[in-house]
């Protein structure tokens, strides 16, 4: 019998539509669930086969290429990236990333060194200290946690998809789905096509069956995943992909190569 191939995916809301039912579509997966930065570095130690995994350790990878337009996206405010502040922008001087975080991480740094051209301290914030505890100006939240959060004792909500669009007028790809180097999908291929448009086609019974767990309302939470995040790779996607590229690596947060063979 042929091993299983083995895929990893983010256990937050906005990744339920692209697993919702792959393990089924695909028999020969096996799926597990953790971080996005976790995903990232059993991808790196060659853990797994497939993972959705931050596009800036894609950028970072050695020989990942992508399944074909699939992502998680936003053009305009995302909802889930939430950098709270207790300060302006101009006056933010230290941050405390969530430890999920890799992709929204570098953003941060891109937003605050190149656009705002100001070089402030990072620091982590560990996935179970409760973000209330930083001592720092911001604060940056990800994921579920971030949609849950409201902080009073920071007075912005800065929504870094919004303030990415707003900059460049180009979606934000988060993370796409990986492929190691050597790894042949073959059919198995279709089935990541498919797990989305099925996943998309139940975003309300999703959204009411995972609301009560996050503490959301069910409602709040359809919005998010049918008019909020994007789930396509395409052209305009692709572009944001390619600015967020080359500002990263201008920081040194991603190597300077070409997306031509993986994302293209």
């Amino acid at each position: 019998m042929a091993p299983k191939l083995r895929v990893g995916a983010v256990n937050y809301l906005n990744a339920k539509p692209l697993v919702e039912r792959l393990a089924e579509l695909a028999p020969d997966v096996e799926l597990s669930l953790d971080l996005p930065s976790r995903l990232a570095d059993q991808m790196a130690a060659g853990d797994l086969d497939v993972g959705l995994i931050p596009v800036v350790e894609f950028l970072r990878g050695d020989g990942y290429t992508v399944v074909p337009n699939v992502a998680i996206a936003s053009r305009g405010p995302v909802l889930s990236v939430t950098l709270f502040s207790r300060v302006p922008w101009a006056e933010v001087r230290s941050v405390a990333l969530d430890e999920g975080s890799r992709t929204s991480a570098a953003l941060t740094k891109i937003l605050l060194r190149t656009k705002h051209g100001l070089d402030p301290r990072f620091e982590q914030l560990p996935i179970d200290a409760p973000a209330e505890a930083a001592t720092t100006d911001a604060v940056l939240l990800i994921g579920d946690r971030a949609m849950r959060a409201c902080l009073p004792g920071h007075r912005y909500a800065f929504d870094l998809g919004e303030e990415w669009t707003a900059w460049t007028g180009l979606p934000m790809v988060y993370a796409v789905w990986a492929v190691r180097g050597g790894v042949e999908l073959g059919t198995t291929e279709r089935a990541f096509h498919r797990a989305k448009e099925h996943g998309l086609s139940r975003a309300g019974l999703i959204a009411q069956r995972e609301a009560p767990g996050l503490g959301l309302d069910a409602g709040f939470c359809r919005r998010y995943l049918e008019t909020v995040i994007r789930y396509d790779l395409g052209p305009a996607e692709l572009a944001g992909l390619r600015r967020y590229h080359e500002l990263a690596a201008d920081l040194g947060l991603a190597p300077e190569l070409s997306l031509a063979s993986g994302a293209a």
